[in-house]
């Protein structure tokens, strides 16, 4: 089973790779773009015996190690 985890910054956390990435794609002509978020994807495999115990056994992960849960959410698919 596979495990998709995606980390990004709370709303009202600073961004400046973010800003920088967005200040890029304006220059580069990209005039539609409003704003731009940078976030990290994590994919863990592991041995779990259904969807229900994969998805508590990796929100565990993100809220010890994968995440810094004061500035950052985190969501999480499992693919079977």
């Amino acid at each position: 089973m596979k495990a998709i985890v995606n980390v990004f910054l709370k709303e009202g956390v600073l961004d400046p790779q973010g800003k920088a990435t967005h200040h890029a794609l304006k220059s580069l002509g990209f005039d539609n773009v409003e704003s731009v978020r940078i976030g990290k994807q994590i994919i863990v495999e592991l041995k779990a015996k259904d969807k229900e115990e994969a998805i508590k056994e990796v929100s565990q992960m993100s809220e010890t190690l994968l995440a810094n849960t004061v500035i950052e959410d985190y969501t999480i698919e499992i693919v079977e």
